[in-house]
Order: structure tokens, then C-alpha cells, then sequence
């Protein structure tokens, strides 16, 4: 982003750029940047957006032949057009001799590196991966958010946003303008500010839950679950989702034990890399044959609700409360 950010800053623009990657917050921020820093304010005559598959690729074509009216450039947006998960094969042809009048803005989820467009976009643009920020950034960013409110906070209180809130920045920038309306009159956010206003994402109640169990404390594990039934969550996403989890810990922890650091361990398991450090604190409570066990657990409790054998409410305290979930250090 550092190359995309002097673009910007020194007003030299590429013809095309390609914006790709799960951080959807990153990827409308540095869109929005673009389109001001390259059109003139108000000017809609030459600025054109595309959205969605099934885009008419020679309507985009003759359209970005058109000189620009007044302006020193025409740009296109398009986004989420999945054409870099295509052969797009006419469109990466056209872009390879674009007129200098015209740019491209490509906003996507998902791109093919193999892909002829991706390509040729950068070999003669600039792309740029949104990729899921770490702690580390997360924890920079949100302390630049909370200086700019004049305001004070402890490290350990931005973890605490975390865990309670998740890392979908678009999420944390919503949770924090809570956060500040609620302490308009004072200086410093602190745990309880967090608690009392920012919404627990299902993620970071699970994430709680299997602490409790990894430590003996099942007594709590019960009480986040039934916090849980009280925000009306479904007992089986419950029980799905806490699977989930052990599933995770069961692949981190093999990973671990190839010797991968926490970055590789998140590339490898697909993992946000805040989520990767926390699923390598946790895994370690378990042995590979605990967890395996509890996976076992969780399609057999499952079954017995689906063949209404038993209750859905049930299930999820008999997955906690079972021996199978007992966690153990481990050296």
C-alpha cells in the first residue's frame, strides 16, 4: 500500500489499478482516495461504475475509447466483476494498448493469479492485495482513531475491543464511534466502556468459551453459552460454530508442530493473524487425540438432534460439560 499511498500523494497516476482482498474496509477507503485524487470534485460527466457479474465488457470498451470532456482523464470503477477469475481474454487484449486518457479501477474479492487479465494489469499498472490486518496494525490504527478523539485508552483495552468486537474494520470503526459517544464526557475508554457498549461478535463468545474449557472452568463456558441463547443464537450455530473452533485448534496445533510461525500458521489455516495467535495459545491446552475426541463428540451430539434423540438447547451443555472437553496443559 505504500507505493499506492504515493501515488496519491504526488498526484502521478497508473492507468489501471487492481484492488483485491478480504479487508473490504481497506479496499473502499483506498477506492474512495482514487477516485478524488484522479477527477476533479463534482465532475460525473467523465467518471463511470460497474458493478457485478455479467458486466457489458463492449459497452466498457467503446466507453473508454471516448476522450474525456475537459478533463485530463476518464476513469471506470468496476467492481466485483469476477473477470480475474475468468478468461476475460477480449478485455486483458484491449487493456494492453489503453488510451492514455483512460483509467481503470478494478476493485475485486478474489482474483486467479493465473489469470490472463491479472496479468496483464500487472504488468502495466499497479496491484495492490487488501489483505486482513494483524493485531499489530489493527492496534496502531485504532490508537490513531482514539488520539484524533483526544482521547486515552490501555493497550490491554484494545485487545479487549478485539476479542469482544472482532478485526472487520469496518465493524471496529462502528463499535469505536459507539465507544465515543458513550464516554463524550471523558478522557479514557476503559474495559467496562468496552463491555457495556460494544456488541460480542458469536466469534469472540466462542473464542471465550473454549478458554473457560480449556482451563477447567465449565461453570463459565455455561455462561457464555447461555449469554449466547439470550442474543436469540440458535443452539446448533452454538454447537457448529464451537466445532469449528476445536477443528481450527486441531489444524494449528499440526501446523505448530511442523515448527511454523504465527504468520505461516495463519497463510496455512486460512486464519486472520490475530485469530492464529489466539487459536496457538489455546490448542495447547489439548492433546491432538482430546481434540480429535471432541470432534467426534460434536457429529455425535449433532446426530442425536437431528434424529430427535435429543433437545438442541441440551446438546451444547453436554458438549461442555463432557469429559472428552477437558482441557490439559501441556509442556
Amino acid at each position: 500500500m505504500k507505493s499506492l499511498n504515493e501515488d496519491i500523494k504526488q498526484g502521478q497516476f497508473k492507468n489501471i489499478y487492481l484492488l483485491y482482498g478480504e479487508e473490504d474496509y481497506l479496499k473502499k477507503q483506498y477506492r474512495d482516495r482514487l477516485v478524488k485524487a484522479m477527477l476533479p470534485e463534482g465532475d460525473t460527466v467523465n467518471y463511470a461504475h460497474y458493478e457485478g457479474k455479467g458486466i457489458p465488457v463492449g459497452g466498457i470498451i467503446d466507453l473508454a475509447e471516448t476522450m474525456p470532456f475537459f478533463a485530463e482523464r476518464r476513469l471506470i470503477v468496476i467492481e466485483d466483476s469476477g473477470l480475474f477469475k475468468s478468461s476475460a481474454a477480449e478485455f486483458a487484449d484491449y487493456i494492453k494498448n489503453l488510451p492514455e486518457t483512460t483509467c481503470f479501477l478494478f476493485v475485486e474479492n478474489e482474483i486467479d493469479k493465473r489469470n490472463k487479465l491479472y496479468k496483464v494489469v500487472k504488468d502495466k499498472g499497479r496491484v495492490v492485495e487488501m489483505a486482513r490486518q494483524d493485531e499489530k496494525t489493527l492496534t496502531i490504527w485504532l490508537m490513531g482513531l482514539i488520539r484524533k478523539e483526544g482521547k486515552q485508552i490501555r493497550e490491554s483495552t484494545i485487545r479487549h475491543i478485539l476479542d469482544r468486537a472482532g478485526t472487520d474494520m469496518k465493524n471496529l470503526e462502528t463499535e469505536m464511534e459507539k465507544l465515543f459517544t458513550y464516554t463524550i464526557d471523558r478522557d479514557e475508554i476503559t474495559d467496562e466502556d468496552v463491555d457495556a457498549v460494544c456488541t460480542a461478535q458469536i466469534e469472540g463468545h466462542i473464542f471465550e468459551m473454549v478458554d473457560a474449557v480449556a482451563v477447567g472452568d465449565k461453570k463459565k463456558a455455561l455462561d457464555y453459552y447461555y449469554d449466547l441463547l439470550a442474543l436469540k443464537e440458535p443452539p446448533m450455530r452454538i454447537l457448529y460454530m464451537l466445532t469449528k473452533q476445536f477443528r481450527s485448534l486441531l489444524v494449528v496445533q499440526s501446523l505448530m508442530r511442523r515448527g511454523m510461525a504465527q504468520k505461516q500458521v495463519a497463510s496455512e489455516a486460512g486464519l486472520h493473524p490475530f485469530v492464529a495467535g489466539k487459536c496457538m495459545r489455546q490448542c495447547r491446552s489439548f492433546s491432538q487425540d482430546q481434540l480429535k475426541d471432541i470432534l467426534e463428540l460434536g457429529v455425535e451430539l449433532e446426530t442425536d438432534v437431528k434424529t430427535g434423540r435429543m433437545k438442541d438447547t441440551t446438546c451444547v451443555e453436554l458438549f461442555i460439560l463432557s469429559p472428552q472437553t477437558g482441557g490439559q496443559q501441556r509442556a
